[in-house]
């Protein structure tokens, strides 16, 4: 049997970093792990071939060679999914979708002729059967979810890791928390299931082995879902990394009550971890409240985004406005925030309802859901929002416009810079930091418009951190992404959405979130003070007529 793996192309993202990727000379962040996955559990006979269409065209020949097409991907790349699905069913082949797309939205995929839900271990057998039999198969999730202990070591061999700015690896499955707006919790449950310590020993081998070196993300939605697990796992990882040199660090996702535990985080840098995504959502107390994120409320957030940092840290920072407790003095609290935090990577949404959660069920109830959420954060919500949708999308738009201004954003490199520790040096210099400065210094140093700041940052990691000098060089090709994005893609999307909307204009509704006063400890959003301990300027009027604010878009076209 030959097997045809797809992995379907993303749309340009803030977490896509395509700009940057390309800057540096690679083709995309992270390999599709979930694919590699699921070909290490095909049967050993078959003969298998990987596309990743963010790394390469897929060709007719590819489809033509293949006896079945087994496509995956998430919600934002659904259409890419059903492009290659509708040209293989064009070239007669049969067709499987999978992944958290067909779990969670099996609607979109009604051509194909296998709809697989849920995780792949332990129904192989069914799988098989489904392409070798005719007509439609829809294969529901197992009522029980997997032990993943079974699951094997992805087939890394399947593609080129050199074009990949990271590897990546999992070592658990599901989150204890319950937030309304999560889909994680729906697709993988409450109660984290982990793989063993010889297991992610055994993959950082099969890395190792086969060449790679550097970063690797840890894709877990919650790295710290199950504490005794992960604290037994470290000290596996931290032994591996002194055996073989340290040819790894590693980044991950986890809930900002990481801060509060100084065993787990020494144990997490000493393996090796520097950088982490944490979901901060708000800085509104009633919209945690409302959208039940309540170990968020258990902790001063701006003290742990300190706290972090010094302990050796990136953070990388998940934020949503548009909750239901949301009035439109959100934009300014958050933006005060970010602004004074050390999180150079802030990516803000606007709250979008996805299928099968909490929030989606509620608003359904509601009679407030308008239609199916692609995923994508930059035009209308798909429901019907509690603040005026007008000032909703020009208070996002402002936002988004003013913390990924070129100013704005190096301040922020600046601010993590500033309040992090030395590291200590581990293992062989990273092979290609030499040609990446290189790069650097001709596509942003010489060529871009932001090249002042590209030379202000690394000058100040000179003097104040020469041990973030290779991280200043890093950051500076994520800058060019994200301003460039920012600037051609979200905001003239963010202007559309505002002309859509009916021409009727209503005055926006008073606040219903309690004033924001800050995570305990905290001054208030206009009284916040920055790096240089002067409070910040009260910042002006956040929502703006609309008229003016399209017509500043409009010029970025």
């Amino acid at each position: 049997m030959n097997a045809l793996l797809i992995y379907a192309e993303f749309p340009i993202t803030y977490f896509g970093f395509q700009y940057a990727v390309r800057m540096a000379g690679q083709k995309a962040t992270l390999p599709p792990l979930g694919m590699l996955t699921l070909a290490a559990m095909l049967p050993v006979d078959w003969t298998l071939r990987l596309i990743d269409r963010n790394t390469e065209q897929l060709l007719d020949d590819d489809i033509a060679w293949a006896d079945v097409v087994l496509i995956g991907g998430m919600l934002i790349q659904a259409d890419s999914m059903n492009d290659a699905m509708r040209r293989a069913r064009s070239l007669g082949k049969r067709t499987v979708v999978g992944g958290p797309a067909p779990t969670t939205a099996p609607e979109l995929f009604a051509a194909a002729d296998v709809i697989f839900q849920g995780e792949a271990e332990g129904r192989i057998p069914e799988l098989i059967a489904a392409i070798s039999g005719e007509g439609q198969v829809v294969l529901p999730a197992a009522e029980e979810r997997p032990d993943i202990t079974t699951s094997p070591v992805p087939r890394y061999d399947l593609v080129d890791l050199s074009i990949y700015s990271s590897a990546s690896l999992q070592f658990s499955r599901g989150c204890p928390y319950q937030c309304e707006f999560c889909d994680v919790i729906e697709i993988f449950g409450r109660r984290p299931r982990v793989k063993t310590a010889p297991q992610i020993i055994t993959e950082l081998r099969a890395l190792r082995e086969g060449g790679y070196r550097g970063k690797i993300f840890f894709v877990d939605d919650n790295f710290i879902g199950n504490r005794p697990a992960v604290r037994a796992v470290l000290p596996a990882i931290s032994a591996y990394q002194r055996e073989t040199g340290h040819p790894f660090s590693f980044y991950t996702e986890a809930t900002v009550n990481l801060a509060r535990d100084e065993k787990l985080i020494a144990a997490m840098t000493d393996a090796g971890f520097d950088a982490v995504f944490l979901g901060i959502e708000t800085v509104s107390t009633a919209a945690l409240a409302e959208t039940k994120k309540t170990q968020n409320l258990r902790i001063d957030l701006a003290e742990s985004m300190d706290a972090l940092t010094a302990a050796g840290f990136e953070i990388m920072g998940g934020f949503i406005v548009g909750f239901d407790a949301d009035g439109p003095d959100i934009f300014e609290a958050q933006r005060a925030f970010i602004m004074n935090a050390p999180i150079p990577f802030a990516m803000v949404g606007m709250l979008n309802a996805l299928p099968g959660t909490a929030l989606w069920r509620r608003l359904q109830r509601e009679g407030r859901l308008r239609d199916q959420s692609s995923g994508d954060q930059f035009g209308r919500p798909n429901f019907e929002p509690a603040m005026d949708e007008r000032a909703l999308i020009a208070g996002y738009a402002d936002l988004m416009r003013d913390i990924y201004t070129a100013d704005s954003y190096y301040e922020r490199c600046r601010n993590h810079i500033r309040r992090s520790r030395p590291a200590e040096r581990r293992g062989e210099p990273r092979e290609g930091r030499l040609r990446d400065f290189g790069r650097s210094v001709l596509r942003i140093g010489v060529m871009s418009p932001n090249r002042r700041h590209y030379w202000s940052l690394l000058a100040y990691a000179i003097r104040h951190a020469p041990h973030k000098f290779e991280w200043a060089i890093v950051h500076a090709f994520q800058g060019e992404h994200l301003i460039r994005y920012t600037a051609e893609d979200v905001l003239p999307r963010l202007a559309e959405a505002l002309d859509a909307l009916p021409p009727t204009v209503s005055e926006p509704p008073a606040s219903t979130a309690a004033p924001f006063r800050g995570a305990p400890g905290l001054r208030g959003a206009s009284g916040l003070r920055g790096a240089s301990g002067k409070h910040l300027p009260r910042m002006r009027r956040v929502i703006r007529p609309a008229s003016v604010l399209r017509r500043r878009l409009a010029a970025l076209r």
